[in-house]
């Protein structure tokens, strides 16, 4: 009875540890093609992220904006950095990081507009 049970059990530890390697090969195929599909442009985020200690989304949540619109980060820049001065009350820790925030925003809008103007590559090959 004990044989059957172990046999059962390594079995089982066989089919677990098959789809556990699938899963795993599907999501580093999945991370790689998205890695492709960001390009370029998905790199210098990155970098961007990296350089100021912020990705886009936190610097985005901070600001409280939807849109890299550069008029709607300025408005809210402004009226978090003003209602955070130290001099009315406000916490310099909160202050910096709307500053830092909008240094993150400004870097990425800096990104998309070099990509836009970039030419698209040319097709060399002919057919």
């Amino acid at each position: 009875m004990a044989k059957y049970l172990a046999q059962i059990i390594v079995m089982g530890a066989q089919v677990v540890g098959r789809a556990f390697a699938r899963a795993l090969r599907q999501e580093f195929a999945a991370s790689q093609a998205a890695a492709r599909a960001r390009g370029r442009s998905g790199q210098q985020s990155a970098a961007a992220s990296s350089i100021s200690g912020m990705s886009l989304q936190e610097a985005q949540q901070i600001l409280n904006i939807s849109t890299l619109s550069p008029e709607e980060i300025q408005k809210n820049y402004d009226h978090l950095f003003k209602v955070n001065d130290k001099a009315v009350g406000g916490s310099f820790y909160l202050q910096s990081k709307v500053v830092r925030a909008k240094e993150r925003l400004d870097e990425e809008l800096n990104i998309q507009t070099q990509e836009q103007k970039q030419p698209p590559p040319q097709d060399t090959e002919t057919k």
